[in-house]
């Protein structure tokens, strides 16, 4: 009996480890051309090890966890001792391992694609190259909690990263910050675990920055401006031909002042074919009341100059503790629920947060659930995947603000060092409930919302959605593609932003 369950134990080890060696197996010659996260002392690089023993994975260290005690170097271990090693580890089943080792495998791969295409964006520029290697040799340094080594790395970065030099350089400079306070909340070698995340603690000021630099970027770039030309159009052909019609705006489009996205939609609906709305209620979640406030009496003001009825009202809750009865619902209204760069914010290592809101929005019973976020993952259970992912993600949109406003403009820096820099460093130095850019790709979020009891409803407009980039943006680098029903706004090849729409 006990032969018949190691057996089948061990087809199930295979066959789960087949799709990720098969990869490997067919691009062993491309694998060895890529550039490591791995360098020694003297800065040549070596290959990047794809295949780790089941010793290496089923033993107490993690290779690139999150877990500050784990080890980073993978000694050879033989699968018979390997085997062996099971029972060392009494807490842990055996699909747990094959989890973890998949797991491995997945940041192995992210790991060397991402540095793979920020080296080939790099490549005529020497500099540029250096520095790319610098970073990811610092990153590895502190994911081994080897302070000494990366304090001196992190001396090297501070002299090539430059707030105003290249793209690459400029976001560098923000990956340093980050690296360098995940360093100073490392214990030293030989002890276990993190020291503890302090919380957030912005000043009035840092967050009149921060805001400054959302308008900035709101302005300039078509990020955010996508979304909102998504999230009406889809909302609009819901309210087709209904008098009666209700929004929830979880987060209020990010607290951007005078309600940009909403000002379009009552225009939108002022010049739909037939009748307006008898009534537009918009109902804001957020936590600042008075700023909400505001901006919805710049609605009601902007509406009423328009002809439309507008009623706004505003819940003052963070998403995790919003309950069903806060949002009032009436009698022969279509609702809808619109949520901007926000439920990335409660995916947590357990899916009860996440679960928890779509949940109360699934209660609510929307004609649909607008969804638009970061495309891309910056989720991961380990620490340098996480890290490669959003050096190559950010990368790309500081190469697009490079084409878009100059060198030495104070928009681009506050752009820069006030918005971005703050979501890279929260994404690099955080853990736990800390940690709250927690970014993941469409698929990713495809599954979350299926297994909450939303059906995808497809997005067809890609045609209109490319005519409206022509018209708010000429420049050529971002793009727009339709990606199982999604639409995805990116840079140069690059996903930046994916909007989506559901139904309970």
């Amino acid at each position: 009996m006990e032969n018949g369950l190691y057996l089948s134990h061990h087809k199930e080890l295979s066959y789960s480890l087949n799709p990720y060696t098969s990869v490997l197996k067919r691009n062993a010659p491309t694998n060895s051309m890529i550039i490591s996260t791995l360098s020694n002392d003297s800065g040549s690089f070596k290959r990047l090890r794809r295949t780790p023993s089941l010793g290496e994975s089923f033993g107490s260290s993690t290779f690139y966890s999150t877990d500050s005690s784990s080890n980073c170097s993978l000694p050879r271990i033989g699968s018979t001792n390997s085997v062996n090693s099971l029972s060392l580890q009494p807490g842990l089943h055996f699909r747990d391992h094959v989890w973890a080792l998949n797991q491995r495998y997945l940041a192995a791969e992210a790991i060397e694609e991402a540095a793979a295409d920020i080296i080939n964006q790099e490549e005529e520029n020497g500099e540029g190259m250096k520095l790319v290697q610098l970073l990811i040799t610092c990153a590895e340094a502190v994911a081994c909690r080897d302070k000494s080594r990366a304090s001196v790395l992190l001396s090297e970065l501070r002299a090539s990263a430059l707030v105003f030099g290249t793209s690459f350089q400029r976001v560098a400079s923000c990956f340093m910050q980050g690296l360098a306070d995940r360093l100073a909340l490392v214990q030293p070698l030989g002890t276990v675990g993190y020291v503890a995340t302090p919380a957030m603690n912005k000043t009035d000021i840092a967050l009149e920055k921060k805001e400054e630099a959302l308008r900035l970027l709101y302005e300039t770039c078509p990020h955010i401006q996508f979304g909102h030309f998504v999230a009406n159009c889809s909302i609009l052909e819901a309210f087709e031909g209904e008098s009666f019609i209700h929004v929830v705006d979880l987060g209020m489009s990010l607290g951007l002042p005078h309600g940009h996205q909403w000002r379009r939609l009552v225009q939108s609906l002022v010049n739909r074919p037939g009748q307006p709305p008898h009534r537009l209620r918009i109902t804001a979640v957020g936590q600042n009341i008075e700023k909400l406030q505001i901006i919805g009496d710049e609605l009601e003001d902007y509406a009423r100059s328009l002809g439309i009825n507008l009623e706004f009202s505003a819940v003052e809750s963070n998403l995790e503790n919003l309950k069903p009865k806060d949002i009032k619902v009436y009698d022969g209204e279509i609702l809808v629920v619109n949520s901007i760069l926000q439920l990335h914010c409660v995916v947590k290592e357990s899916r009860g947060a996440l679960n928890s809101v779509l949940q109360v929005v699934h209660e609510l019973s929307p004609k649909i659930l607008v969804l638009v976020e970061q495309d891309s993952s910056h989720n991961g259970p380990f620490f340098l995947g996480r890290f490669m992912e959003a050096l190559h993600y950010y990368s790309a949109i500081f190469d697009s603000l490079d084409v878009m406003l100059p060198k030495y403009d104070t928009r681009r820096a506050k752009i820069e060092q006030f918005y971005f820099a703050e979501e890279i460093k929260n994404i690099v130095s955080c853990e736990g409930p800390a940690r709250v850019e927690r970014h993941e790709r469409v698929d990713q979020w495809r599954r979350r919302m299926s297994r909450a009891g939303f059906q995808a409803a497809p997005i067809k407009m890609v045609s209109q959605a490319k005519q409206w980039l022509a018209k708010v943006n000429g420049h050529e680098g971002f793009t727009i593609t339709e990606e199982k029903g999604c639409l995805v706004l990116g840079w140069k090849s690059k996903p930046i932003v994916a909007a989506s729409c559901w139904k309970c």
